[in-house]
């Protein structure tokens, strides 16, 4: 396989031997409409190196892309910084291929390698803040646990001024261009954006301490290389940056509506409450359950203000798609947010009821009381709606207010 798939020159010292896999849509509920990348490390040191694997499905095309600059077996140490199996799947081939003299993990790292593999990947725990020499390129381990999992570990190299930073700084995006300027700004931020919103934002306080930990090394990251999307070579302050804006939880002057229907009477509703907010000048968006991923409207609540939802009675429930939708936003933790809910409903009204219970428990500051309509809504109930809306953007106004302009 080396004659097709080749590595990807980092550094003089680095290269990419990840794998690219354009196939995957789903990445345990996220949707990965674009694909995804499973990065690798090699480091061409006096003591060859290899950083993290790959997704077990793709272990021959990592080791392809080894062999095309040297021989694997030529491979001394590799170092696990995350235990996830789409970065360690192929690991047990791996060490059975090469034979490394020495497999690294963080303390966490062993015991989770152990129990998902049985054995199959035997580590030795590095400690926190632990250096590393290769002979002529020293690492440093920092644990960065709970960012995103209990054994999250990242390592720096020195004299390359990069961080190879297993999860951290990713993004889900099957490309061939390996680095951040060979990919479009709004491209980079949107995935980003998305990437933290479902995976990250319910470890928003350990991103925040993993940044300022990073900072207090006084580590120069010329590179930083994680383990899904591109490597920020350009400007990786960029991403970082970001990272602490997200780890805030920003709120503006924007709302969600989330919904389902099932005879267009909640959707009437709900276009009802977003006619009512853009008149209140609230950023108003629509996102219809018929139409819309949880991971997308994921993404649109990390910055909005407000959350509303609707959803019809079906069997005395929360129609299905918004139970589904509900409990996945509910695992992510978002902070800061006001909200109301609303629903149509035949001979029972449960759904409106049922999701503000919800909107409580994930401590959404409530605004008004849910709206509730019989069957097919009436000009009446659709100008309860709308001034629901107006009355939402009122307080997200109030509470997030737009920045002062500045003097002229």
């Amino acid at each position: 396989m080396k004659e097709a798939f080749k590595a990807a020159k980092v550094t003089d010292k680095v290269y990419w031997v990840g794998a690219v896999d354009w196939a995957v849509r789903d990445f345990h509920g996220y949707l990965t409409n674009r694909g995804t990348t499973y990065n690798a490390y090699l480091i061409l040191a006096d003591k060859i190196a290899l950083v993290d694997a790959v997704k077990a499905s793709f272990k021959d095309e990592m080791l392809a892309r080894i062999a095309s600059i040297v021989d694997p077996k030529k491979i001394e140490i590799v170092i696990s910084n995350h235990a996830e199996p789409d970065h360690t799947g192929a690991l047990g081939g791996v060490i059975e291929a090469i034979k490394p003299q020495k497999v690294l993990a963080s303390m966490m790292g062993v015991k989770a390698l152990d129990q998902h593999y049985h054995g199959a990947c035997p580590a030795v725990a590095v400690r926190d803040g632990e250096k590393l020499s290769l002979g002529n390129v020293d690492l440093t381990f920092a644990e960065t646990r709970m960012c995103h999992w209990p054994d999250s570990m990242v390592c720096y190299l020195h004299q390359e001024r990069m961080l190879i930073s297993q999860d951290a700084f990713g993004m889900h995006l099957a490309s061939y261009e390996r680095f951040d300027d060979q990919l479009s700004p709004a491209l980079l931020d949107a995935e980003a954006a998305k990437y933290y919103a479902n995976i990250l934002l319910p470890l928003s306080s350990f991103v925040a301490k993993t940044i300022e930990k990073v900072a207090a090394t006084g580590w120069t990251l010329d590179t930083i290389a994680p383990d899904h999307g591109p490597i920020w070579r350009k400007d990786p302050q960029r991403i970082v940056a970001s990272y602490a804006r997200w780890s805030r939880q920003p709120r503006i002057n924007k709302a969600v509506v989330l919904y389902d229907t099932m005879w267009q009477s909640t959707d009437l509703m709900a276009r009802a409450i977003g006619e009512g907010l853009a008149a209140g000048g609230t950023a108003t968006r629509l996102m219809p359950l018929s139409g819309t991923h949880r991971s997308d409207i994921a993404t649109e609540v990390l910055d909005a203000g407000a959350l509303i939802v609707g959803a019809p009675t079906v069997n005395n429930e929360i129609f299905p798609t918004l139970a589904d939708a509900m409990t996945y936003l509910r695992g992510l933790a978002p902070k800061g947010l006001i909200g109301a809910s609303f629903g149509s409903y035949g001979w029972s009204g449960e759904a409106p009821k049922d999701l503000r219970a919800m909107l409580e428990e994930m401590k959404v500051e409530l605004v008004g009381e849910p709206v509730r309509v019989v069957y097919a809504p009436a000009g009446e109930d659709l100008k309860r709606c709308y001034d629901l809306g107006l009355q939402v953007a009122a307080r997200l106004k109030e509470k997030y207010p737009p920045p002062a302009s500045s003097a002229v």
